[in-house]
């Protein structure tokens, strides 16, 4: 990875849009064959724009959104802040999302948003963070291995379009 072409920065109001776009494109790439195609169809890349910037105005900065830029566009995207505990934040911490835009994957862009996020959460004092991670989703949960992370054995259900669609839990302590 050539480091002078990549910047991870704070997303901004502005980047929604691309944000959403990334996210959207991510999911339809990455879980085409692990997700209902009816269900990856309708993803809305506007209605997830609204999204973000609703979630982004309304924050309380609990939640930090990270964008990554190669060359200066914007191609990756990672969220991180408390662990969900149902509707409960817990002391720990949780990667909510790292995607990449898929024209750009293996520069090594995912990995720099992860290590910021890990990077962060230390930085923040918290011992542990979580992920969830479609058990199916192999190519995934090799890059969170190679990072350290381990499923702990919960697994969990998500439903799309009436499948449900099991995830696993993954752990990595932090500060190590």
């Amino acid at each position: 990875m050539d480091d002078d072409r990549l910047l991870i920065r704070p997303m901004t109001l502005a980047d929604c849009d691309r944000v959403a776009e990334i996210r959207v494109r991510g999911w339809q790439s990455a879980y085409r064959g692990l997700i209902p195609q009816s269900y990856l169809d309708a993803m809305s890349v506007a209605r997830d724009a609204e999204r973000h910037r609703t979630r982004f105005v309304q924050g309380d900065g609990s939640v930090v959104n990270l964008v990554a830029e190669w060359d200066g566009e914007v191609t990756g995207w990672a969220c991180h802040g408390p662990y969900r505990d149902g509707e409960v934040r817990t002391a720990d911490a949780e990667l909510y999302a790292v995607y990449v835009d898929p024209r750009h994957y293996g520069r090594g862009i995912g990995h720099a948003l992860l290590l910021e996020a890990l990077w962060n959460r230390t930085a923040l004092g918290h011992d542990r963070m979580y992920l969830w991670v479609l058990r199916d989703n192999s190519r995934a949960r090799r890059f969170y291995e190679r990072a350290g992370f381990a499923p702990d054995g919960t697994e969990e259900p998500f439903e799309a379009d009436g499948v449900p669609v099991p995830e696993v839990r993954y752990t990595r302590a932090l500060g190590t």
